[in-house]
Parts: structure tokens; sequence; C-alpha cells
């Protein structure tokens, strides 16, 4: 009995063997079409990497030391920088006024507010075509959503009145790590333009 059904399985073995494949086959499926099928593009920025067809409003030339990061809803532009991987910088689109928003900074350091006239004698760069205020912290910075406030950290930044918008450029990170970035924020500042 073995043997009948041992060989029974091997001529079915055979048979199937014997089966010529077709040189050609068509398929019916369809499938659509994903960002497999693109052509691989060399050195692209931030805004091909990550937004797909949504472009960012602005763009600039970042320092080569400055990794581009994925944009978000508020964060257009967006970099780490530093070798303890805590420095950020990003590109924000804000709400309220230049006053509103220098204050709200440096509220996350637990600093009085400045008055407009305090704010007035702020140093200034010019950015997007408009006038910034540039302004400085430092020390125990509470970011929000969530985070625990963390020592030791500096704010370098500026906000500016572009038309009807408040932009916004934001370094923070290690004081020493900003520290060493200033002049590199000045010059990305100073390389932002509207991307259209």
């Amino acid at each position: 009995m073995k043997r009948t059904t041992l060989l029974l399985v091997s001529f079915c073995a055979l048979i199937v063997s014997c089966k010529k494949t077709p040189l050609e086959v068509t398929s019916t499926e369809k499938r659509g079409l994903t960002t497999k099928d693109q052509e691989v593009k060399l050195f692209a920025n931030s805004d091909e990497q990550f937004r797909g067809s949504v472009a960012s409003p602005f763009k600039g030339n970042p320092p080569q030391n400055w990794l581009s990061r994925p944009a978000s809803q508020f964060r257009l532009l967006n970099y780490a920088f530093g070798e303890s991987g805590t420095g950020e910088v990003y590109v924000s689109r804000s709400q309220g006024s230049v006053l509103d928003n220098v204050n709200r900074w440096r509220k996350q350091f637990a600093l009085p507010d400045l008055t407009a006239q305090e704010i007035a004698a702020l140093p200034t760069e010019t950015m997007l075509g408009s006038q910034a205020v540039f302004i400085e912290a430092q020390g125990r910075y509470a970011s929000g959503m969530g985070k625990e406030p963390v020592d030791g950290f500096a704010l370098a930044g500026m906000v500016a009145k572009v038309g009807d918008d408040i932009i916004t450029i934001k370094m923070v990170g290690l004081v020493d790590e900003v520290e060493r970035e200033k002049e590199n924020l000045h010059s990305y500042a100073k390389s932002l333009q509207s991307a259209e």
C-alpha cells in the first residue's frame, strides 16, 4: 500500500513538472503610481524629500552643517544642528503681532514681557524684505507641548511682519551650540526668500 501511494505521488509530480511554462504572461491587475515609481533625485532639498507636491512658500541657503528635517504644518522649513542633537532651527508663519511673538518666546525662558518701546530698541535684521527684530534668551527652556523644561538652553531668533503675515526664524539648543551658530542664523535670514 505504501509503495503504491509513493508511486502515485511520484507520477503526479512528474506530470506537473513536465507542464510547459508560457514565455509570455499577461496581467490584468492595475495599481496606482507611488513615490517608488519616480526617478531618484540626487541632492533633493527638504521640500522634495518630505513634502511631495506641496512646496514651502520660502526657500533659503542653510549652512552645510544644518540637517534638513521634515517640514510640518507649523514648520515651513525645518533643520537640526549641533553635536548634542538638541539644536533646531525652523521658519514659521505665526499669529498675533511681533510683540506677541517676542514675548511668547521670552515666556518660554521665564523672562518678563517687553514693551513695544523695548522691542523697538532691539537689533534688527533684514529678512524677506522687511525689518525683523533679533531676540536672544538663555536659561531654563520650557517649550511646552508636554515636554519637560531643560536647563542650559539658548534662543536666537527673528520676528518680522511681512505683508499681512508674521514670519519667524527660531533657533534653540544648548547655549554654546547656539552661540556658535548665530552667524549662520544671520546669513540664513538674509538668504531667505519667497519660493514663488
